[in-house]
């Protein structure tokens, strides 16, 4: 028999209310007013990007287990957790499809509003990890000319498929990163990157903020074709000057379809599970009750770029996420966690 552990949850984890009730003491707090005060006495965490979990909040907690029903970990003190027995599950690739279809849909867009034919284009993936591999399949499916650039995967599977930075960057008409943030990766968009990108190339960031310099960005901007951001340096304390300057603006809600919000929680709770030995929850997954809400086969094969277009901001208008945003920049953190999740799309 399990004992009965108490929980400390971010209240924007969705899809969690009622779960662990019936097994554990759970407290649902918004994530980013966690305190040490509050995680004292508690056994496990469930929690996203918002909230810092390191020796000032750690610190003297009987926390055992932190799961984050996001992919990322860079908001986790993974050291301090190593040295103090805490254990670490992040939700590999859940929000992979969501990301993929802002990706295509704000491409295709922001093609189609400035002319721009991507016939025979080049698209450089800056990291292929779950959501790189899942841009690079479209990718290949649509017809684009594929680069791919990830140093930690060619180290381990050898350098057939991959190609430099420098390689990507001179070759590409669009350039989309899709890195984890670390040291190796912080800033790598730099002055020097800009420099060696083509003149007209698209630049998209749905990774991290901090992967970016925005003062080269900005720098840099006249010389690029369309911008898309949807990840920003200082969330939620953004740039607004950058917002004026590019194409598509969103607040951090590339990933934010109906499915990947359902992987990332149902990654967390059978983490917790597991760890406590809660059988009943091992394979929990969220209901999914609703036709709107079940994601949807394309078929763009044979189709021009106008019918593509069009597929992809039926299925999700991006324009809508711009312009809501850029209404009102200051209510990050709120159209974040008020944000209507979107149901993904997915070829064969």
């Amino acid at each position: 028999m399990f004992k009965r552990i108490k929980i400390v949850a971010d209240r924007n984890v969705p899809f969690l209310e009622g779960i662990f009730e019936p097994y554990a003491d759970i407290v649902f707090i918004d994530g980013k007013d966690i305190t040490a005060q509050d995680v004292k006495y508690a056994d496990a965490m469930i929690i996203r990007t918002r909230t810092r979990c390191n020796r000032e909040l750690l610190e003297g907690s009987r926390v055992s287990i932190i799961a984050t029903a996001t992919i990322g970990t860079d908001h986790i003190d993974l050291e301090y957790c190593k040295e103090n027995g805490i254990r670490v599950y992040n939700a590999q690739g859940c929000n992979a499809g969501g990301v993929m279809q802002y990706v295509f849909s704000a491409l295709y867009g922001t093609a189609s509003r400035n002319a721009i034919k991507l016939d025979g284009a080049t698209i450089g993936i800056i990291g292929v990890g779950n959501v790189g591999k899942k841009i690079e399949h479209m990718a290949r499916y649509l017809g684009f000319n594929v680069l791919l650039c990830d140093p930690p995967r060619a180290a381990k599977e050898g350098q057939d498929g991959f190609c430099t930075l420098e390689h990507l960057l001179t070759h590409s008409n669009v350039v989309t990163m899709h890195t984890p943030l670390d040291e190796t990766t912080k800033r790598m968009a730099d002055a020097g990157f800009f420099s060696l990108m083509r003149p007209g190339t698209f630049f998209i960031n749905a990774s991290r903020g901090e992967v970016v310099d925005e003062d080269a960005l900005m720098e840099a901007i006249p010389k690029l074709g369309p911008v898309i951001i949807d990840t920003w340096n200082n969330e939620p304390d953004i740039n607004e000057q950058l917002i004026d300057m590019v194409e598509i603006a969103t607040p951090h809600i590339a990933g934010y379809s109906f499915q990947g919000k359902q992987n990332g929680t149902a990654a967390a709770v059978r983490a917790i599970a597991r760890f406590f030995g809660i059988m009943g929850l091992y394979h929990f997954f969220p209901a999914c009750d609703l036709p709107e809400h079940q994601p949807i086969k394309l078929d763009l094969r044979g189709k021009n770029q106008g019918e593509i277009t069009a597929l992809f901001q039926y299925n999700y208008p991006i324009f809508t996420d711009d312009f809501l945003f850029r209404m009102d920049p200051r209510n990050f953190e709120k159209m974040r966690s008020e944000y209507k999740y979107r149901r993904e799309i997915y070829v064969e």
